[in-house]
């Protein structure tokens, strides 16, 4: 017994970690409660060495797809918001005008060509272009510009244009005198976010160079024109503005 008792007393005389052995309990708690808080140990961060150039290869940013046409919904509803939001009837009413100039029929003459479907006599929907369509969009982006100009710039005799917050597509002012290409560029980003939905300087560096020859062209002919246009020069060369946005592949096609 006596064995015994002093090898279990040297067991108990050993402690456990950090707390001795044969202590209050009170003590106990409180060295076992220092023995908790202890900081974790920290190993400091060491940078390591540059990892060595392998090879660098370009990013694949090539479209993987072919361009898609435009659902014609999605077209016809651009087109109304392009009017001002006007319901079709009276998108159309407004696209007729009064003048006679048959610059725009009825929607029935233009459903089908623009792709609707018709299943009255099995006709599909349309998913690619045709000459058809083409003229269709030509014919509807004309009339979308030329009664935006007399809407917006006053094309009309004896008109004024309307207040800035009632225009729908030239929501700028013409310039007094000549239109430079500073003049022109600040003009031509406002239709170039409303027809393609982004500012122009994000577009290819020669589209705006190229859209002001265009406006040049266009007003200098119509300086020289014989009989006069119903548009002065400088409404004429806007409404040319118009017409290429209007028919841009980015406005049909995503």
């Amino acid at each position: 017994m006596t064995g015994r008792r002093s090898q279990e007393g040297g067991k108990a005389g050993r402690g456990i970690g950090c707390i001795p052995s044969r202590l209050p309990a009170f003590l106990f708690i409180l060295i076992l409660s220092g023995c908790a808080s202890r900081p974790p140990a920290r190993v400091p961060a060491v940078p390591g060495p540059p990892l060595a150039l392998r090879g660098v290869q370009a990013e694949d940013s090539a479209p993987k797809q072919d361009l898609r046409l435009v659902p014609p919904e999605v077209y016809m509803r651009t087109y109304l918001q392009l009017f001002g939001g006007l319901a079709p009837l009276e998108a159309q009413r407004r696209a007729r005008g009064k003048d006679g100039s048959a610059l725009f029929d009825r929607w029935d003459d233009y459903v089908s060509a623009l792709g609707f479907p018709d299943y009255r006599l099995d006709i599909p929907r349309q998913t690619q272009t045709n000459a058809l369509m083409v003229a269709t969009f030509e014919r509807l982006g004309v009339a979308l510009c030329d009664r935006a100009v007399e809407h917006d710039l006053g094309a009309t005799r004896g008109g004024r244009p309307p207040p800035m917050d009632q225009r729908v597509i030239f929501a700028f002012d013409l310039p007094r005198g000549a239109v430079d290409q500073n003049a022109f560029a600040e003009r031509f980003d406002v239709l170039h976010r409303t027809f393609l939905g982004y500012p122009a300087p994000l577009a290819p560096p020669e589209r705006t160079a190229r859209f002001y020859a265009l406006y040049r062209d266009i007003v200098a002919g119509h300086r020289k024109a014989d009989p006069r246009s119903r548009f002065t020069p400088e409404q004429a060369g806007w409404a040319a503005v118009c017409y290429g946005l209007v028919r841009h592949p980015e406005f049909h096609l995503y």
